[in-house]
């Protein structure tokens, strides 16, 4: 869904008429929370799994790291996180771009082997929220950021759709505890908010 699409014009008023009716900040997350897969859903269906497997994974590497006093485990449950997020980052968006260069290496020297290329299509945003999940690992490892231990305000953090496909790249310390807040609606937040989308649709 593009954000100046007539789908989003209709989805968004509801969104955001439907959050400020709900009585409860968890209610509201969990609105939020569904409101954000929709969206994506919208690009391809597929990478939902990704992103809520990946969500998964580190929302408990987070809730195990703050667990332990152990350096030597929260160095290996960091490295993990590095690996599996930064894995996945390099296996759909530069795979086929490092084939195409062994394949043209092998050619030049005469060897005679096709690596195998994968039709891959590159989810929406991917780099977006990995760095996204990656911050939030290091702030936990590092003791900046108590491990965020309910998994809808965590995977909301990481999917909320206002900035999952086109950023920016937001803080845990400063996104998270805003999910945590019971945001009232007055003219002025309306008025200064339709500011500023106009200003940034324009």
């Amino acid at each position: 869904m593009l954000f100046n699409s007539i789908h989003f014009l209709i989805f968004y008023p509801v969104v955001l008429l439907v959050y400020f009716l709900l009585p409860s900040i968890k209610t509201r997350n969990i609105l939020l929370l569904i409101a954000s897969y929709y969206f994506y859903s919208l690009y391809k269906i597929g990478y939902v799994g990704l992103i809520f497997v990946s969500t998964v994974v580190d929302y408990y590497i987070g809730i195990y790291m703050s667990k332990t006093c152990d350096l030597r485990k929260r160095k290996l449950l960091v490295v993990t996180s590095l690996f599996i997020n930064l894995g996945a980052l390099f296996f759909f968006k530069y795979f086929n771009f490092f084939n195409a260069n062994i394949n043209l290496l092998f050619s030049n020297i005469g060897v005679n082997y096709i690596v195998p290329k994968f039709s891959i299509l590159l989810p929406v945003g991917i780099s977006f929220y990995t760095f996204q999940k990656l911050s939030y690992t290091i702030d936990v490892y590092r003791g900046d950021l108590k491990a965020e231990k309910d998994f809808t305000t965590f995977a909301l953090y990481v999917t909320f759709f206002p900035q999952l496909v086109a950023g920016p790249i937001e803080r845990a310390t400063n996104l998270i505890k805003q999910f945590h807040i019971y945001h009232k609606s007055s003219y002025q937040r309306i008025v200064s908010g339709i500011r500023l989308m106009t200003w940034g649709f324009f």
